[in-house]
Formats: C-alpha cells, structure tokens, sequence
C-alpha cells in the first residue's frame, strides 16, 4: 500500500481493554493486534505489556477505532506513538458528519452503518463491566476479556476493508497523528487546586444557600432554590430590559440566551452565574485523578465543526468560568493561556480573499479598523476616544460571523432594529468579496450537499440544514483545523500541552523556561495558521501565571472572591483564596511534583516535519 511517497508493508489493528477511574490515567488490561497481511495475532495479557510488541515505524500503519484511547495506554505503558495512524471512528465520522446514523458513531454503529456483523451492544455492556470490576479474574474471565477484545479487533478488520475505498488516505493520517496529540494532552491534564476544590466540595451545599440569600437579594427570582420565570419577567419590566422568546412567548431560558444577554446587559450576569451553581455544576464529577490533574476525554471530531466536545461537567474549562481559578500550576512551574487573537475575523478575511478585510485584521485592531472603513470614525481615532462606537462595530463584525441576524445584534449592542441593520449594511458595503463567497458558501453547499475544510474536513449537508450554520462552517471548521494542527506541532516537539480549549492552547513549563516556551508555541501556532491559510501569520496573545499565582479569568473574578468570603464566613479557619491582580492568594496545596517532559490546493502534509 502506497500513502503519497509512503510505502506501508505491515497493517496492525489493535485494541486495548483498559480501566480509567474518573481523572487517572488508564490501567491496561489487555492487548489484542493483528497483522492484516501476515494474519500474524498478538494476545497479550497485563502483566505481558512490557515491550512494544508490533511496529510502529514509517513503513507501519496503526490502525484503531477512536485511536487516543490506545494510544493513551501506549503512554501509560512508556511506549512510543506510531508514525502512522489510521483512526477509523474519525474518517467515519468524517464520511457521515451531517448525515443520519442510527446506530451512533461508535465502533458497533460504523459496523450497523455498513452492514456488517458485530458482538451485540448487551454482550458488550456485559464484558466492558467485568473489565471496569477490576481483577483480579479467574483463568476463563481472563479468556472471555481477551475473546472480546480480539472480537473488536477483527470487527475493525472488516470495517477498515470496507472503509478504505473511501478514505483519503494521507488527509486521514493527519487526523490520526491528531489523536495521538489527543492522547498525549489526556495524559498531561490540567494542574487543579485540590485543596480549594475540596473545600468547595465540602462545603457546596452551605454556600449555595448563602449565594442565593446575597445575589437574589438585589433580583428576587428564586424562591428557596428554585428559579422562577414569572419573577424574571418581571425583574425585565421592570429595568426595560428586552429578552428574546420561544414561539410559545414564553421567556427563553437556555444558558446560551443567558450568556448572550449577559455580554449586552452585565447586570444579569450573577443571575447567570447563580443558575449555573445551583443547577448545573455538581463539583464531584469534575475529573480530578489523585496526582491532582483534571483529565477528560476531549471528544474530538464530535462537533459539526470538528471540534473537540469533552463533557462539560468534566473537563474544567466547561463549567461556568470562575471555576477556572481551580487552575494553579504546580511548584515550580508556570501555565500559559495562548490564544489566537481574532481567528475567526481573520480566516473569514483570507479565506474569502477580502483585502478590506485582511487589512482591518493587519491594522491589529480589525474593529476600529472596520469602524474607520465604514466612516463611523475618523482615521484619527482610538479605541479610547471612540470606544463605545468600535463596540458596536465588534459586535457586529462578531455576529456576522455566528450568522446573527438584526434582532440579536440589537439586543446584543441594546441599540434599535434599525441600527442593527445599519451596521451590518455597514459590512456588507465594506467587505463585499467577503459577502459574497459567503454568499457562495451557502449556494455550493445547498446546491452540491458538501463543504469541507482544506484538510478535507466534510460536512454533508442536508435539505434542511440552517444557513447561518453553513456560512459560519468554514471559519469554525478552519480554526479547528488550526488547532489540532498546532497541538500535533506542540506535542510533538515535547510541549507540555495541558488542554486545546477553543481557539487557545494551555500549556506549562519549568518557570525558568516558561518564556522560552511561550514563544516557541507562538511561533508553531504562527506556523499552523500558515499552512492552514497558504501563508498568512496569525497572532497570538499569551497570559502567563507563575506559581503560586492561579490562573484567573476576569469574567469569573467577582464570583470567584464571592464565594470564597463565603467560605471564610463559614470556615474563617481555612486560607483566604480570594484573589486581585495586586495580590496573591497563595492557599496551600499538596505539592505532587512535576512530570518529565515529553479547500485549497495545499497539502495537508505540506510544511509539517
């Protein structure tokens, strides 16, 4: 088998059984691998993992259904990842993303898509539980775990002779080599405070109700602990405040319309964030293993988009933000939180080939920039001399983007309609290129059934599909792409990379390297921006946090120093976490110790060593 240049002599599918408690690492159980072209068959039990047992260089192709899981145990063992991965659940999922699948994405829904035979979902539930038991099992357990496994293992056979006629081949390699930055970002996790976190949990339920008594005191919408619409409605009259509604009239209260009202009008933000407390976050599912790292699957290519979607309730950067001051680098080290700056702006821009709009983005300020363009500010001006006029074009500019229509965007700037529609007028009149491959965006994948990114990510799109979501596609998608190429960049060259998160990276290192590392990561996101746009540099922005210092996200602050003076009204013997930017609230933590280091015509391989 020929991959581009690349002559492929050994096909191994492999399959681990494994158990992974909440936050750990996983625990290998078993091994089964098969050689497609010899039909050489490796079973191998636990205490038998100790050298790689098939290969894993250039001229070998790995073969795995959601390939992070078992290159997560490869790690776990101390073995090297494979060149060459060839994950099946992502070129599934990218086969069929935006098309029906019954079954679901899972290795036995792929089987069902395809027709082909597999063990029955209650025989698998069955021996996945006597895996997760833990040992120690019997001689004929032992064999009906390994039967299992090697089960998947021809299954996958099947299903990769099935697939293959489908898949581009050298795109999908760079999807695999993907999950095995996946695999390596799970093993590192996120350094977390255990000791405020257990503080919290211990004492969730007295500050809960000490959070309703002091932020519904200026509301009053709860009773008890129990949020009422009626009272809202009327909290909303009474400081004219609009609110978007269901078809029925009924106030909408999903936490997206929160989140939305709250950027316009930030007096509903604690009510926000109170909600989230009492209903949403449960404290103990956030999964912290016991060397105090948060580790969660990232649930990549889950997303439309093809970006990650690990569980909210699990990974920490997806409860609400203040929780994210649980962050804390370990003694001795530092984080860094490196974001690009107006991704999405500026992918629109090049990938449109708007030169208004590539040079709002050049300018370093593409909101003023786009402002002064339209005419709404001199050429003088500054965001500190036109600031409230720059925000209406920022949010503009954003809301194009998310295909936000004149409604929202009043509501969002807390303008008229008829301002709304003004600015994006405005836009329209100042990047039309970019309007119109928007335009042709929509058109081709209405008319042809497919968009894609320039690695090949597809969308399938169906007769009903939403406008909006096929013009935000290509921005969302590309920046996907973005960073899962510069994780695999990152990892690769031994960054310690603790969480992707959006358009951002998490990383940490020694405090004496820290600079050093922060600039190197910007320059690989620098270059994962080039090749994904055939040339163009995107910026990036760094927020640093030495140890002891946490990391602290402003949004989250007040909640944060909130809770915490209710902890000390409650425990005034515990350390004062609360925190400002002119002092640090040093709490003490247990020191774990640190861990070693570790469509266009580009290809996709092109400028990646």
């Amino acid at each position: 088998m020929l991959i581009g240049s690349k002559e492929i002599r050994e096909i191994w599918f492999a399959d681990f059984e494994f158990s992974a408690p909440p936050g750990e690492r996983p625990t290998p159980v078993c091994l089964v691998a098969l050689e497609l072209n010899s039909g050489r068959k490796i079973r191998l039990w636990q205490d038998e993992l100790k050298e790689l047992p098939y290969s894993i260089g250039p001229n070998a192709l790995f073969v795995a259904f959601y390939a992070s899981a078992e290159l997560g145990c490869h790690l776990a063992l101390g073995w090297p990842t494979p060149v060459n991965v060839l994950d099946l659940y992502t070129e599934f999922r990218c086969l069929t993303n935006g098309k029906a699948t019954p079954c679901g994405a899972s290795l036995l829904g792929a089987l069902a898509y395809y027709g082909l035979d597999a063990i029955g979902a209650a025989e698998k539930e069955t021996m996945r539980q006597l895996v997760l038991r833990g040992g120690p099992w019997s001689d004929e357990e032992r064999r009906s775990i390994l039967d299992y496994c090697e089960s998947d293992v021809l299954a996958l056979s099947r299903l990769f002779e099935r697939m293959l006629p489908e898949i581009d081949l050298e795109r999908a390699l760079l999807r695999g080599r993907y999950m095995a930055a996946a695999a390596r970002i799970e093993d590192r996790g996120v350094p977390i405070d255990v000791g405020a976190l257990g503080i919290l949990r211990e004492n969730w339920d007295a500050i809960q109700e000490r959070l309703i008594e002091r932020i519904d005191a200026d509301y009053e919408i709860f009773e008890g602990r129990s949020f009422k619409a009626a009272r809202l409605e009327k909290y909303l009259a009474a400081h004219d405040i609009p609110w978007p509604r269901l078809p029925s009239g009924a106030l909408s209260l999903d936490d997206d319309t929160f989140k939305e009202m709250s950027r316009s009008h930030p007096e509903i933000a604690p009510i926000r964030e109170l909600r989230l407390a009492l209903s949403q976050m449960r404290l103990s599912d956030l999964a912290v293993g016991s060397d105090g790292r948060n580790r969660c699957l990232l649930s990549a290519f889950r997303s439309i988009t093809g970006r990650n979607q690990p569980s909210n309730a699990r990974f920490i950067f997806g409860p609400s933000v203040w929780l994210r001051s649980l962050i804390r680098p370990e003694p001795g080290y530092g984080l860094a939180y490196l974001d690009w700056c107006q991704q999405e702006f500026a992918i629109a821009g090049h990938l449109s080939g708007d030169a208004a709009m590539i040079h709002a983005y050049e300018s370093g300020d593409p909101y003023l920039a786009f402002a002064k363009q339209a005419g709404a500010i001199p050429a003088d001006g500054t965001k500190k001399t036109h600031g409230p006029v720059r925000e209406q074009f920022k949010s503009c500019a954003l809301a194009v983007l998310y295909g936000m229509g004149p409604e929202s965007l009043a509501l969002r700037i807390r303008q008229p309609v008829s301002r709304a529609r003004e600015l994006l007028k405005l836009h329209r009149d100042t990047f039309p290129k970019f309007w119109n491959w928007s335009d042709g965006v929509v058109d081709h994948g209405m008319l042809h059934g497919r968009l894609w990114t320039v690695f090949g990510w597809t969308y399938h799109v169906g007769p009903q599909a939403n406008p909006r979501s096929l013009r935000n596609f290509p921005m969302q998608a590309n920046g996907a792409e973005m960073l899962r190429l510069a994780c695999c960049l990152a990892t690769e060259r031994g960054i310690r990379v603790c969480a992707p998160v959006h358009d951002a990276l998490l990383i940490e290192a020694p405090l004496d390297q820290l600079d050093r590392v922060v600039a190197e990561t910007q320059a690989i996101m620098a270059q994962a921006s080039a090749i994904v746009l055939g040339g163009p540099r995107l910026r990036s922005d760094a927020k640093l946090v030495r140890y002891p210092d946490r990391y602290m996200d402003e949004r989250g602050e007040k909640m944060w120093n909130q809770v915490w003076a209710l902890i000390h009204e409650l425990r005034p013997e515990l350390p004062d976490r609360r925190w400002s930017p002119h002092l640090t609230a040093c709490g003490a933590i247990p020191d774990h110790g640190s861990t070693p280091a570790l469509s266009t015509s580009i290809s996709p391989m092109a400028g990646i060593s």
